[in-house]
């Protein structure tokens, strides 16, 4: 089987194993991204006089019978071709003869796996955006269903101050918004086009950047070539902390719930189906989903530390440490859209049961409101503190739900200004269906 870098040898059989990994496996993902990047060499090559009319048909109906093919199952890779672009440059060969060999000039592997990945990255940021909004939806719209049910606030794990159910639940609505708008700078840092700096360094072919750019449809081109390299891993990196933050969010939800919906506690009731059983003990429910959610967030996380510390002390230039950032990457977008629409479900079917909740309370919890009640009639607020330190079992019946409802001011309890976060929604829904059909109109234009 022809490899890209054919010599006048073979690797033994252990080397090619170590050395090709999992990326032929890992490379199904990438064959559309494959195939479209190729059609637009094909494009540019055609308009700079490198492919005649009859060369550029020729090969760009080979190129859409490659998706064809994979739509079906039917397009394989083996670890023999190492990757997508070897089993793709194979087919055309084989298809196409000297035809298919030529499609590879001014071009290299290493500006052609960016590629692939950057237009790969560009639609599972889109379409992991669906999840994410659907699940900041549901928690906006848990928090305003609840807005008005007390529930007790914690600092160190021990009751703290008067909260809410609506409070605690736009609080992680909010984060995740924020998420949005990381999301989004990784997208933007992402949809710049690397195609034209070859192995680093360029080529001495006058290679049209501005028209793959445009055929492919990326905001903007990556200028420097040797930069365009040098980045491979920091952004799948910068995509990967943006991803980490999200499950990081997930992870604090999962151990709130995981938590509260413990019998001595019971403030929440999780949905049956989604609690497995124990195989010794019939009466248990575990909460296994939000357990895993939980150590999911430790595997992204593990995805972005593997990629830096391979980014670490690496010199200028391509080097193959970088073959290995591929793997986390993909897993990384894997497992983050996964457990947003498992939480998503799972929210969504959450029961907030009002009467363990207001029986949490105990007079300590409002030990602070009644402090800054004192200052506000005069005393200074370090003597209310202590007075109030010193008396906390005259403190008198206080009603949660009247506490939760008097903080009005923006943000708190009483007044949780749900309608900014709806507006972000808004936008980002906009953003993401203005993107999406972009990149289907790039792949349309392609297609034809």
């Amino acid at each position: 089987m022809a490899k890209l870098w054919e010599k006048d040898y073979r690797l033994l059989n252990d080397i090619e194993e170590f050395t090709v990994g999992e990326d032929y496996i890992l490379d199904n993902e990438l064959v559309k991204a494959d195939v479209f990047t190729n059609i637009a060499q094909v494009k540019m090559l055609n308009s700079i006089g490198i492919l005649n009319k009859q060369e550029t048909s020729k090969l760009q109906k080979s190129l859409k019978e490659i998706i064809k093919l994979w739509e079906k199952g039917e397009f394989k890779i083996s670890r023999e071709q190492e990757d997508v672009h070897t089993a793709v440059e194979n087919y055309l060969t084989k298809k196409c003869c000297s035809v298919g060999a030529k499609i590879h000039i001014g071009r290299s592997r290493n500006d052609q796996v960016i590629s692939d990945l950057r237009l790969y990255s560009k639609e599972k940021l889109l379409s992991l955006g669906e999840p994410l909004l659907a699940l900041i939806e549901t928690l906006l719209r848990f928090a305003d269903k609840h807005k008005n049910v007390p529930m007790v606030g914690y600092t160190h794990s021990r009751k703290a101050m008067p909260s809410s159910v609506g409070l605690w639940a736009a609080s992680f609505a909010e984060s995740l918004v924020d998420n949005l708008r990381i999301l989004r700078a990784a997208y933007i840092l992402n949809n710049r086009s690397p195609l034209g700096s070859a192995a680093s360094y360029g080529s001495n072919l006058e290679i049209d950047r501005e028209l793959l750019r445009e055929l492919l449809g990326f905001e903007k081109i990556q200028n420097n070539v040797l930069y365009v390299n040098n980045s491979r891993g920091k952004i799948e990196s910068i995509i990967l902390f943006a991803l980490v933050q999200v499950m990081l969010d997930l992870s604090k939800l999962s151990e709130d719930l995981i938590l509260f919906t413990r019998e001595e506690f019971e403030y929440f009731t999780l949905p049956r189906e989604v609690l497995l059983g124990s195989s010794v003990m019939p009466q248990k429910r575990n909460p296994d989903v939000l357990e895993q959610v939980r150590a999911r967030y430790v595997q992204v996380q593990s995805y972005l530390f593997t990629v830096l510390n391979i980014l670490k002390g690496l010199p200028s230039g391509y080097n193959g440490d970088l073959q290995l950032t591929k793997e986390p990457l993909i897993k990384g977008f894997q497992i983050t859209k996964l457990s947003l629409v498992v939480m998503d479900i799972l929210v969504g079917k959450l029961k907030v049961n009002e009467n363990k909740l207001v029986k949490g309370f105990s007079k300590e919890v409002f030990a602070a409101d009644e402090a800054t009640k004192l200052a506000k009639k005069g005393m200074p607020f370090r003597e209310a503190y202590k007075k109030v330190s010193k008396d906390l079992d005259k403190l008198g019946k206080i009603d949660p739900y009247k506490n939760i409802k008097e903080k009005k001011y923006q943000g708190a309890t009483g007044n949780l200004s749900l309608e900014e976060n709806k507006k972000q929604i808004n936008i980002y829904k906009n953003l993401i269906s203005e993107q999406k059909k972009k990149l289907k109109e790039v792949k349309n234009r392609l297609l034809r």
